[in-house]
């Protein structure tokens, strides 16, 4: 089993930066892909990034892509997501997931484990 907790979440300014990280626990963390997802008030989690075992690659969805940066350090057990330019669009609960498969990794079926979220709120 594997337990993740993410930190990092905070209130900003449209414009800002927010750094997110997700621990997790076990020695098997190296084994899984991993994944930040969000989810709005009244709306359906989403993707948001994705980094398969090695941190060599990575893929994000549409809306944070060229502002959003997913990194690994397995030596640490933990995924980070580096937010820049941050909209007011971003509010939400960020989860960070652990997963099986690169190739699904937008699909939160993909993912067995997940941390308890973390709040983002950007400002106008």
């Amino acid at each position: 089993q594997v337990q993740l907790v993410e930190s990092g979440g905070g209130l900003v300014q449209a414009g800002g930066s927010l750094r997110l990280s997700c621990a997790a626990s076990g020695r098997t963390f190296s084994t899984y892909v991993m994944g930040w997802f969000r989810q709005a008030p009244g709306k359906e989690r989403e993707f948001v990034a994705a980094v398969n075992r090695s941190g060599g690659g990575t893929y994000y969805a549409d809306s944070v892509k060229g502002r959003f940066t997913i990194s690994r350090d397995n030596t640490k057990n933990t995924v980070y997501l580096q937010m820049d330019s941050l909209k007011p669009e971003d509010t939400a609960v960020y989860f960070c997931a652990s997963g099986r498969s690169f190739a699904g990794g937008a699909l939160p079926l993909n993912y067995d484990y997940w941390g308890q979220g973390t709040q983002v709120t950007v400002s106008s």
